[in-house]
């Protein structure tokens, strides 16, 4: 399925009324269609992996069409300065998001992104490195626990960014980091009450809803049960 075919395709599938829907949540309606994720998906399964396909796609900038460049482009083939340039592109959450976990996180330059983005001041740039972090705290599975050890202190650092877009990614790599074993779980928790004695209302927002969910009862048998594996 070739580029052109693949744009007719999304403008085929588009649904004003998904839009506006989307817009309710938050996502910029700008240049997009309301094509739904499954569609994307099922779109992205027929292309399969195509670097230059999504370098096009991306460049069209409609929406969808860049949701799906992070779903066919191979990790293997993205640079930095692709990355670079994506990132300055992003202006929706769920572009943002999308990107980063299903392509920028299985790069060779995820952690490094990872940390330089969450000391950007963009917000979505911000936003993108703390999805990574919490993408990588699941995907990656041969990672060390120094990796994300690190990241704790970067969260801490950031945790007083007021703006929704920002705290809830700093929250989401809170959360996936100390769910990802026992250990960090200690560690996240140990850093979230540190957060927690901010003065400011966005890192204790971070620190609440972290404590609530790595010390309930569900995670702490799933870490329990691994415990004894």
């Amino acid at each position: 399925m070739r580029y052109r075919k693949i744009i007719e395709l999304l403008k085929s599938l588009s649904d004003p009324k998904a839009v506006e829907g989307m817009a309710r949540f938050g996502i910029n309606p700008k240049g997009t269609l309301g094509v739904s994720i499954p569609n994307l998906r099922k779109i992205a399964k027929a292309v399969g992996k195509d670097h230059k396909i999504a370098s096009q796609l991306w460049k069209s900038g409609i929406h969808e069409a860049r949701l799906l460049s992070g779903f066919i482009d191979d990790p293997a083939l993205v640079t930095l300065e692709q990355m670079e340039q994506w990132v300055s592109d992003f202006d929706s959450w769920d572009v943002c998001d999308q990107v980063c976990s299903n392509l920028f996180d299985k790069t060779p330059f995820a952690y490094k992104k990872a940390f330089e983005w969450a000391g950007r001041q963009e917000e979505f740039v911000k936003r993108a490195g703390f999805v990574l972090m919490a993408a990588l705290a699941v995907h990656d599975k041969f990672a060390g626990e120094g990796e994300f050890e690190k990241f704790l202190s970067v969260i801490k650092r950031e945790s007083s960014d007021e703006r929704n877009f920002v705290k809830k990614a700093v929250n989401w790599a809170l959360r996936q980091i100390g769910k990802r074993n026992a250990c960090l779980n200690r560690l996240a928790l140990k850093m979230t009450a540190q957060i927690q004695k901010l003065q400011s209302r966005s890192a204790r927002w971070i620190a609440t809803d972290a404590i609530r969910e790595l010390e309930s009862e569900a995670v702490q048998r799933r870490l329990g049960n691994e415990r004894k594996k």
